[in-house]
This record gives structure tokens, C-alpha cells and sequence, in this order.
């Protein structure tokens, strides 16, 4: 070696740390980058224009098959009633058929004596005109019907409505956002995800004490406003103020 010359010798072990601390760094998970969630709800109005009837009859007779043969014989009076109105028989169909025995005891620890048999037949009625509801329960209890379990109103078309209830959602909950990020000094950026779920419409219900005198007026039916609702949830990028 010449005077006046020099060489730097690096040992291999150091030359494989700092490989391995580059490896680590280019390894390391990015910073989490933050973020902000916020959830809403819509809601729209819809006017109903059709509707689900659950009528039924009961019988008692001292047979199951004698209270079998008059249930028939009702039902079958009150289907042809119902129709007569104008549904068709396709829009007609059973909801449920049961029978079970009475019993008695007339002291206690006596064993159960069978008194007599219950037998109920309840249809489902789809009514495709809200104006039919009312003449569709009146026939029927007028042939015997004595059970109306349930009245329930709905929409055939809620598409529309849904999508402004959506809309609405969206709004609140971006802006509940744009607030929440001003309010931690930044501002909003991307749209990261969004999701949404409904929320059932509150149906209501007609039961049948209020319609059990057969000789008053025309059952008046009102069907008023369905609301549909649903809920939205999103979640943006948080961006700094720089």
C-alpha cells in the first residue's frame, strides 16, 4: 500500500444489520389512517293500496267431526260472501286449521273430562283496493265469520320510497360528518364504505271487538300513512389541516 492511501473495511455483520433494519422498515404497517363514522336515518310516507285480512270462524260441538262439519259449512258461506265483493278465490287462502278438545275438571285433582271440540278455520283475504276492506269484513262476519285476527295495510310499490328515505339517510349522515371533522380541525375526504338496513314500517292491526255487532253501520276502515324507514352508515377519511 502507497504511502499517503487509506481503505475503510466494513465488517459483514454490519452490513447485514443495517439490511435487516431496512427490511423491517420497509415491513412496518403503515400509520392507521383515521377515520370518521357516523350512522342516520330516513324515512318516507306511503299511501297504502292493499291489504291482508286474517278471518276466521270457531265451532263447538260435542264431536270433532260434527264441529268440523259446521265450521266447513260457515267457511265455505263466508268465502262465497267474500268473493261476491269482487276478490277473486285465487287472492283466498288458509292461514290455519285447528282443532283440540275442551276439557273440565270440577275439583281439584280430578282428571280432565272432554266436554266438547273447537274447530277454527282462518283464511288469509289479499284485498287489492283499500275500499274493498271494509265490504270484505262486513260480508264475512254477516255469513258468521267470528274471528278477525288481523288487519295489515301495505304498499305494492315502495321502490320510490325507499329511495328517498335512503337520500335523506345519506345527507344526515355525510353532514353529521362534514361537522364532526371541522370540529377536529380537519376536513372530510374519501367515502370508505357505506351500508344500510331498513327498518320495518309500523303496521296496524283491526281486531275484531271492534266489529263483533253485525247490525251497525258499514265497518268505516281508514288505512292512513305507511312510514317507511331506514338507517345508514358511512365512514370517510379524516384529513388533517395542514
Amino acid at each position: 500500500m502507497g504511502i499517503g492511501s487509506s481503505m475503510i473495511s466494513i465488517a459483514p455483520s454490519v452490513i447485514l444489520f443495517a439490511s435487516a433494519m431496512a427490511d423491517a422498515a420497509a415491513q412496518a404497517p403503515p400509520t392507521p389512517m383515521p377515520q370518521i363514522v357516523t350512522s342516520a336515518s330516513g324515512e318516507a310516507r306511503l299511501t297504502p293500496d292493499r291489504a291482508n285480512i286474517l278471518i276466521g270462524v270457531q265451532t263447538r260441538a260435542p264431536t270433532a267431526a260434527a264441529a268440523a262439519r259446521e265450521n266447513d259449512a260457515r267457511q265455505q258461506a263466508i268465502i262465497a260472501a267474500i268473493t261476491a265483493t269482487g276478490i277473486p278465490k285465487e287472492q283466498i287462502s288458509t292461514e290455519n286449521y285447528n282443532v283440540y278438545a275442551e276439557t273440565r275438571s270440577d275439583r281439584a285433582g280430578q282428571n280432565p273430562v272432554v266436554i266438547g271440540y273447537v274447530v277454527s278455520n282462518v283464511v288469509r283475504v289479499e284485498v287489492r283496493r283499500t275500499d274493498q276492506v271494509g265490504p270484505v269484513i262486513d260480508a264475512a262476519l254477516a255469513k258468521g265469520a267470528n274471528q278477525i285476527n288481523s288487519l295489515e295495510f301495505f304498499s305494492s310499490n315502495t321502490d320510490a320510497g325507499r329511495r328517498q328515505a335512503l337520500a335523506e339517510a345519506i345527507g344526515k349522515a355525510r353532514g353529521d360528518a362534514e361537522a364532526m371533522a371541522r370540529a377536529a380541525g380537519g376536513g372530510l375526504g374519501q367515502l370508505l364504505e357505506l351500508s344500510t338496513a331498513e327498518v320495518g314500517p309500523p303496521r296496524p292491526l283491526y281486531r275484531a271487538a271492534a266489529m263483533m255487532d253485525k247490525s251497525a253501520a258499514p265497518t268505516p276502515i281508514e288505512p292512513g300513512e305507511l312510514t317507511l324507514r331506514v338507517a345508514v352508515t358511512g365512514r370517510w377519511q379524516f384529513v388533517p389541516n395542514r
